[in-house]
């Protein structure tokens, strides 16, 4: 069983930064994409950065030019660098993986147990 285990969040001031990490764990026959996901308080699940298994990596507009995605592929882990940051960043991030297991059956992804990001303003 694939498990994630996120790390990094906690309380920040408008315009510092916080980097997150993401370790998968299990039976893993390849990574399609490691994302990062966050919902803040009554707003729906919503992408923040995406990067593919060949390194391709899209970003929500809100975030663009403050946040980098990046995978550590020998440690099957994703890291989110988060500069600049703003209230409204304030949510609980998600890691998600999109992986195929050994049996090379099929894609199937996988949630972490979020992460709480605050910033204060």
């Amino acid at each position: 069983q694939v498990q994630l285990v996120e790390s990094g969040g906690g309380l920040v001031q408008a315009g510092g930064s916080l980097r997150l990490s993401c370790a998968a764990s299990g039976s893993i026959f390849s990574i399609n994409a490691m994302a990062w996901y966050r919902q803040g308080p009554g707003k729906q699940r919503e992408l923040v950065a995406r990067i593919t298994g060949g390194g391709s990596t899209n970003y929500a507009d809100p975030v663009k030019g403050r946040f980098t995605i990046s995978r550590a592929n020998a440690k099957n882990t994703v890291n989110l660098q988060m500069n600049s940051l703003k209230p409204e960043d304030t949510a609980v991030y998600y890691c998600n993986l999109d992986y195929v297991p050994p049996d090379r059956a099929r894609s199937l992804g996988v949630w972490g147990q979020g992460t709480l990001v605050t910033v204060s303003s």
